[in-house]
């Protein structure tokens, strides 16, 4: 097992995004010096991760001499290469195209960026976000700093890896079936995923059919993702949900949750599940009531979803051409996003029950939350996987089974848009870091948060650098 970090003596120290604000805002160390040591981190890692699709450090170390106001003014990060940011190219995990400069930031960078952090490039996520493995045929795979021979999981997966070792304390991702929550399990950080409309979006995610995307950061702290709603809240507010607010420390309200180690069909394997049963014994020594409960969807979910998913897939490459011009290249695709388009083309005349069945998902979960305020599932189903498992140069039908066998509880939060976060409690038998997954309902960000307080302190999880 090889492990790679950069933590080290410098003006980054081993601090997560709070505490460097704190350090910055003490005159401890200057926004240059902690950009330097970003800078130098990442390219202490960037070879063994293969985590960076973009640098443009010219540009960081511009915006550290004259940096933009903001709480985390000052603070490094990363951005995922599927949202636009002004003159950076933005290839969505794919090489199908030639690189072109965004001719201005999306709505998410924006937002994002208002907040004061300082960009040093683009993180790199499997191909268009369908595969919850970093794995390309052309450009490789991303590396799990906590062993370099397991993928770093996605479709986030460039910018966990990179907050993981260490190079930044904050990098933005998003989530469409757990791209935010998966590599927050594999990597050892907390990945929350809000709330569908709680922030500003691009509008090739605004405008789906059904909006299972929702963007967020990847941190190393319940306190920093924390920070980080509360300041997105400043610049982005939605008025149609209850805001988060300023959240410092763990709710007083002892919550009753439901417990589910099954899945939507398939569920978690014998270790994962007695790690899950290990989390939920320790939140009823805290107070809290546990429930096993089964999870509110119908038996169509999985083939439902697929399809949707799928039809994603068929709506890019059908518009490739028109999208991206001449240079766009369809053979450049790998097995898993072709074979998800032919399967759309299939079963496209069952697209339009199946969106009507996973919208009815939203009602059932609302339901649910009436009855619980939280839900307890792990994250994944099986501990981290080695590279090559969700190969996508694999027969497209091997990879969706295998795919199954492993994203079983996450997918399900992006159809109903109610928050969920993978908080790493727990750790695989072989060393390695396990997420467990908790849910909430509409709007309810803030009981999650709390409640990862709580847990952070009560069980203070393994940093790669012990």
């Amino acid at each position: 097992m090889t492990r790679v970090h950069a933590y080290g003596d410098d003006a980054l120290g081993d601090l997560d995004a709070v505490g460097l604000v704190e350090r910055l805002r003490a005159g401890e160390v200057s926004i240059p010096e902690v950009v330097e040591a970003a800078i130098a981190r990442t390219e202490q890692v960037a070879g063994d991760l293969g985590a960076v699709a973009h640098a443009d450090f010219a540009r960081a170390r511009r915006t550290a001499r004259d940096p933009h106001g903001g709480y985390f003014a000052g603070v490094p990060t990363y951005l995922k290469d599927n949202v636009d940011v002004a003159g950076w190219p933005t290839m969505s995990g794919t090489d199908a195209w030639a690189p072109r400069a965004a001719k201005k930031d999306g709505d998410l960078a924006r937002m994002y960026l208002a907040t004061g952090l300082i960009p040093l490039g683009k993180t790199r996520l499997s191909e268009y976000g369908f595969s919850p493995s970093c794995e390309h045929p052309r450009l490789g795979p991303v590396r799990s700093p906590w062993d370099t021979a397991r993928t770093a999981g996605a479709s986030s997966a460039g910018s966990a890896a990179l907050v993981a070792a260490g190079a930044v304390p904050i990098a933005h991702g998003n989530d469409g079936g757990g791209s935010i929550r998966i590599p927050a399990s594999i990597n050892g950080l907390v990945g929350l995923k809000p709330t569908r409309g709680r922030l500003a979006q691009d509008a090739v995610i605004r405008q789906q059919p059904i909006a299972i995307v929702a963007d967020g950061v990847l941190t190393r702290s319940v306190r920093d993702t924390a920070a980080f709603l509360r300041e997105a809240e400043q610049v982005f507010r939605p008025l149609q949900m209850p805001p988060i607010g300023d959240l410092t420390r763990p709710g007083r309200k002892r919550l009753r949750i439901a417990l589910n180690t099954t899945g939507v069909e398939r569920g978690a394997d014998a270790e994962v599940t007695a790690l899950t049963e290990e989390v939920a014994r320790l939140l009823e020594d805290l107070g809290h009531t546990v429930v096993e409960a089964e999870a509110p969807v119908p038996a169509t979910f999985r083939e439902d979803f697929l399809l949707y998913w799928a039809s994603l897939a068929l709506a890019l490459l059908s518009g490739g051409r028109r999208l991206h011009g001449r240079s766009w290249v369809r053979a450049h695709h790998d097995n898993l996003t072709e074979g998800l388009a032919s399967h759309a083309k299939r079963h496209l005349h069952r697209l339009p029950g199946a969106m009507i069945r996973l919208r009815r998902s939203t009602r059932e979960a609302a339901l649910f939350f009436e009855r619980y305020d939280v839900a307890l599932t792990p994250t994944l189903a099986h501990p981290t996987p080695a590279i090559g498992y969700l190969d996508p140069t694999q027969d497209y039908a091997a990879i969706v089974e295998k795919l199954y066998d492993w994203v079983a509880f996450t997918p399900l939060y992006n159809v109903t848009g109610t928050p969920a976060v993978s908080l790493p409690l727990a750790t695989a038998s072989n060393g390695l870091p396990q997420g467990m997954m908790f849910g909430a309902g509409w709007g309810r960000e803030a009981v999650l948060l709390e409640l990862g307080y709580e847990l952070e302190q009560a069980r203070p999880w393994a940093r790669i650098q012990d």
